[in-house]
């Protein structure tokens, strides 16, 4: 095997150095992200505790859920376990079926491509956008204009012969994509939307909430999330009756009596406690106060390390509002080896530093999954490094 010598264009001293010099004066290690529980969180849940009042039902769940619909200007939401089962029932309820395909980034978390699994459908993988690493829909309409048929509304794919029931656009670290883009995209070939907003809490597209574009949308609380339920997540809707459909069918489809146990479909035992909840209620009321924090260190980031040669940070993309989730810093030569040394480097030295997933046409029980041409996301991977992001890294500007 012939040797290959990488020639590294960073100099991992100065970048390490300008990243110290936007974060507060500590010795510690710095965490990537954690949460920060500065306000009603345990009053809350000692209210739980106190009146026993700790399971699926209670009036923080009723609570959380008025609050993020009026947050994010949605007509329903519905409080769900976590963001993955948000995201299956929300593909669910947008009638993704057994051997249908839906377009996903190849770019994404795993539960991304769970989520559409757990339908028994097939991940179809897409392509990502230079400007906000989510789907490109230029790209994409390309692509589907060669592979696709449309047919009384209907959109097929021409090689498979199988129907394309969905898209799910991720808005990774919470960049919004091109939403306007994707929508004609949508529209064109007849393809629902389901929004995987899990990383977008607090994030906006000119001026409207991300996860309230498409059909549906999904939120996630997990704990390294903008704000917390420990667990958890929810589900985003403009139509009412989506909305009551999925608050019945993640309560096991239990039809409303007094003692009876009559359920009418297969449900899901997917609702939020009331535990859970009470956290996310106290975490909402702080939302404005870390979107605040985690917007000034995105700044500070970006002034900090404006001069260091072969790396540049994400910025929100024009007509956006970033809830810069987890910052991300670029490594332009897009050499893995380059980015695998600045790794080594900032979590040798106490930061905590870390790279984005593999890619998901990569992981063994996908590889063989249909896909477009990923350039862009390919190198993606071998270019993005994630700083640490928590919002009291910030509180020293308060």
């Amino acid at each position: 095997m012939k040797n290959t010598i990488i020639d590294h264009r960073i100099n991992c001293t100065e970048i390490v150095t300008a990243i110290r010099a936007a974060l507060p004066k500590d010795t510690k290690p710095i965490a990537l992200h954690e949460p920060w529980f500065v306000g009603n969180e345990r009053s809350y849940l000692e209210e739980c505790v106190e009146t026993g009042w700790v399971s699926s039902v209670g009036k923080f769940v009723d609570r959380l859920e008025q609050l993020l619909a009026e947050y994010t200007g949605a007509t329903r939401a519905v409080a769900v376990s976590n963001g993955t089962s948000a995201l299956h029932l929300s593909l669910k309820l947008a009638d993704v079926q057994p051997g249908d395909e839906v377009l996903v980034p190849a770019l994404t978390f795993v539960a991304t491509a769970n989520a559409v699994a757990y339908c028994g459908a097939t991940p179809h993988f897409v392509d990502s956008s230079e400007a906000t690493l989510g789907i490109c829909p230029a790209k994409l309409e390309r692509y589907l204009t060669d592979i696709a048929d449309v047919n009384n509304g209907t959109c097929f794919n021409r090689l498979t012969s199988a129907r394309i029931a969905a898209v799910v656009p991720m808005h990774t670290f919470g960049f919004p994509i091109d939403l306007d883009g994707l929508t004609g995209v949508c529209e064109r070939f007849s393809i629902p939307m389901v929004e995987d907003a899990a990383e977008s809490l607090g994030s906006f597209y000119k001026g409207k909430h991300t996860g309230t574009f498409g059909k549906i949308g999904a939120l996630s609380f997990n704990g390294n999330k903008i704000i917390t339920t420990g667990g958890g997540g929810a589900i985003l809707t403009d139509d009412p009756e989506l909305g009551m459909k999925a608050k019945h069918l993640s309560t096991t489809a239990r039809q409303p009596h007094r003692w009876t146990f009559v359920h009418d479909a297969v449900g899901y035992n997917y609702r939020m406690p009331n535990l859970n909840a009470a956290l996310g209620c106290a975490q909402l009321e702080q939302l404005p106060r870390i979107l605040r924090h985690k917007r000034s260190l995105a700044e500070r980031y970006q002034r900090a390390l404006a001069e260091c040669q072969g790396v540049r940070v994400m910025a929100e993309p024009s007509g956006t509002s970033s809830n810069y989730w987890l910052n991300c810093l670029l490594v332009e030569s897009g050499n893995a080896g380059d980015r695998d040394l600045l790794l080594a480097t900032t979590n040798d030295g106490g930061i905590m530093t870390r790279p984005v997933w593999k890619l998901m046409h990569t992981l063994p029980m996908y590889e063989s999954c249909p896909r477009m041409d990923l350039s862009v996301a390919e190198r993606f991977e071998a270019s993005i490094v994630n700083l640490p992001s928590s919002a009291f890294l910030d509180c020293g500007n308060e």
